[in-house]
């Protein structure tokens, strides 16, 4: 009877008038959700939704104790659906999304024609807790007028768990010193807006969940002149990043193409700041079906705090000499950490790279780092791009540490990560917190492999994959465990990729792409015997060798894992090659072996031809399109929720003629 009485006055508290708030809760600052919105919101189906994924399904219980899958519930409507606890306290959580769905409900059932092609869900996270009859208690007053309100259980957490995995909603449960549960559970806000056809449009947190927002996206789906609000994303079938499919933020590697083409339109979208940010450190708490356990290097001991602050400093463009190039300009969030518009890094000053920039999707369960592995901790890697010339330029560590201890923003969170200021270790851990954190697992592959869902991926996925641990032999450099697959066996070997950029003679004419549409002829003599131009000319790059100065490991590369393979081209290690289809056919033909007379000697012994048909070409790129982790679409929008380091004509660090001397 007690527990009833609480979520009686919890209820109560969630409908609280304006006015009355304000005095209520007089030291909490109210989300817009409470009020009016602070501007105003953009008229309905003057814009566009994209798909962020497929709703996932469940077994759950509504408030009269019926088992039904959750798909069934949504009944081909546009649906609202929150998760929740009956027991929440904070003004700003669950209540907040409670009052947010009652001001929606009562505005769209005076709208009919809208209203009832609209269903609210509520569904608690809570089950051990959250019976059908507190379920109905919570929602009393709700099942009247047009649209149409749920109050959903499950019976267990085995059911739940499944279902807050496909929305990736993560809770903690709070427990006292002596370990005995408090009542109260963290987690994020979030509210799920899903169109008609079970896909994800748009997820809502405490800033942006605010009716009139909600109504106008709602309307957005059910616009006639907007094709139902469905918005198609290029993408690859399988991995859900493929024509017609629509299911994601990052476009494959192979959509590069067409850059000479008027018509071509970027994928880069790092000026958008719209995310949604996610708490991370839950994230990778939990393995991923398909990857390893995370083990973190030691004295490493990830915390929410540092992973905050790597992931602040990743972003931060004042981190480079020039305050302009942060570590995403090149490992850009929606392009799969990588970049698929730059067959070469190009760093301060547009100062080309010798090599294309790998994506960092789990970059943390290697054990070697850089196209030619010179580096074995991923600590210690993030100097590299620090310290370059050809990247951030910063002329020593000593430099940079002494810049961000005059960042006003850095005081504080350098001492509640690490109990110190920034130093070339709190530096290091901080850089690596965050990449620690960017793991993507739980692929169509890994269902199918190892969860054992047959119809995870297509026939010629799975032939695909026949072909490449039999016929083509990928297998013998890009390993699969019993248990988890990375897909690299993290050696070196000369393909001839390096062997041909090193024997390459250009032609005397070259078409040179200077703008989308844009090709211009360019004498190749113009620049090669100019003086001027001799800096930006290229040096071989001679792979292993610049490491070991060793002959016999010229033109030797790291082996890359292939996971997310389909959003991170170009690919090798100088962006050579456009697409999957073509670094396929390039290992069909056995690498190269031979430029005229010049003979590549130390090639690998695993090249050799492979006679694949044109089909079974197919069939392994579609294999290779099944690796994209599940999660690629959360951590793009919490890359895309993280501040941006901008410098201001009033902060110490400018970079102009009143620069402190360092």
């Amino acid at each position: 009877m007690e527990r009833l009485k609480s979520i009686i006055l919890l209820v109560a508290v969630a409908f609280i008038p304006v006015s009355a708030q304000e005095t209520t809760f007089s030291n909490t600052v109210l989300a817009p959700g409470w009020t009016k919105l602070s501007f105003e919101a953009p008229v309905p189906a003057s814009y566009t939704l994209s798909s962020y994924h497929s709703a996932s399904n469940g077994s759950v219980i509504d408030s009269d104790g019926t088992s039904l899958d959750l798909h069934e519930i949504f009944d081909d409507k546009v649906v609202l659906l929150n998760f929740m606890y009956s027991t929440c306290t904070d003004v700003n959580g669950c209540p907040l999304a409670t009052a947010v769905f009652h001001k929606v409900k009562n505005l769209l059932d005076k709208d009919p024609e809208i209203g009832k092609q609209v269903s609210l869900i509520s569904l608690s996270f809570d089950p051990a807790n959250d019976s059908p009859d507190v379920m109905r208690l919570y929602g009393d007053g709700s099942d009247t007028g047009v649209v149409d309100w749920k109050f959903l259980t499950t019976n267990s957490l085995k059911e739940l768990d499944p279902i807050l995995d496909g929305y990736s909603q993560r809770i903690i449960k709070d427990y006292d010193e002596d370990g005995n549960y408090i009542g109260s559970i963290s987690h994020i806000l979030r509210v799920f807006l899903i169109d008609k056809r079970k896909e994800v449009r748009n997820i809502y947190s405490v800033s942006f969940l605010h009716s009139d927002v909600l109504i106008g996206d709602i309307k957005t789906l059910l616009d006639p002149n907007t094709n139902n609000g469905t918005v198609v994303a290029a993408s690859s079938t399988d991995a859900g990043f493929g024509p017609g499919t629509g299911s994601s933020l990052a476009k494959p590697g192979d959509y590069k193409e067409g850059y000479e083409r008027e018509d071509y339109v970027t994928n880069a979208q790092d000026l958008e700041r719209t995310g949604v940010a996610t708490d991370l450190y839950s994230m990778i708490s939990k393995t991923q079906l398909g990857l390893p356990k995370l083990i973190t290097t030691a004295g490493a001991n990830l915390t929410r705090e540092k992973i905050a602050l790597g992931r602040k400093l990743f972003y931060d463009r004042r981190l480079s000499h020039t305050d302009t190039i942060s570590c995403a300009i090149c490992h850009v969030p929606e392009m799969g950490f990588a970049h698929n518009e730059l067959s070469i890094a190009v760093g301060t000053e547009g100062r080309s790279n010798l090599r294309n920039a790998p994506t960092i999707l789990n970059v943390a369960l290697l054990s070697r780092f850089f196209h030619d592995a010179r580096e074995h901790s991923l600590e210690n890697q993030v100097w590299g791009p620090l310290l370059s010339h050809e990247e951030m330029a910063n002329p020593s560590p000593g430099y940079l540490i002494k810049k961000i201890k005059n960042i006003p923003d850095y005081d504080n969170l350098f001492e509640e990560a690490y109990g110190e200021g920034p130093s070339i270790d709190t530096l290091s851990k901080a850089f690596s917190a965050y990449q620690y954190a960017l793991m993507s697992g739980n692929s169509s592959f890994d269902k199918w492999y190892y969860g054992g869902d047959r119809n995870a991926i297509s026939r010629d996925a799975q032939k695909g994959f026949e072909i490449f641990t039999g016929k083509g032999s990928c297998i013998s450099c890009h390993t699969v465990g019993e248990d988890f697959a990375l897909f690299t066996d993290e050696k070196l070997h000369n393909t001839g990729i390096g062997f041909d950029a090193s024997m390459y003679v250009e032609p005397p004419k070259k078409k040179v792409v200077l703008a989308p549409g844009l090709v211009i002829d360019i004498d190749t003599s113009s620049y090669k015997n100019n003086v001027a131009f001799k800096d930006e000319i290229l040096p071989n790059d001679l792979g292993l060798y610049t490491v070991t100065q060793d002959p016999n490991d010229r033109w030797k590369f790291r082996t890359p894992s292939l996971r997310n393979v389909a959003i991170t081209g170009p690919y090798m290690h100088n962006g050579s090659i456009g697409t999957l289809k073509e670094v396929v056919q390039f290992y069909n033909k056995g690498g190269i072996r031979q430029i005229g007379k010049m003979k590549n000697d130390n090639i690998s012994p695993l090249m050799f031809p492979l006679e694949l048909s044109e089909r079974e070409v197919d069939q392994v790129v579609e294999f290779l399109k099944t690796l994209t982790g599940s999660n690629v679409n959360e951590l793009i929008l919490d890359a895309k929720a993280a501040p941006i380091g901008e410098i201001s004509l009033e902060d110490p660090n400018w970079f102009h003629e009143n620069k402190p001397k360092y």
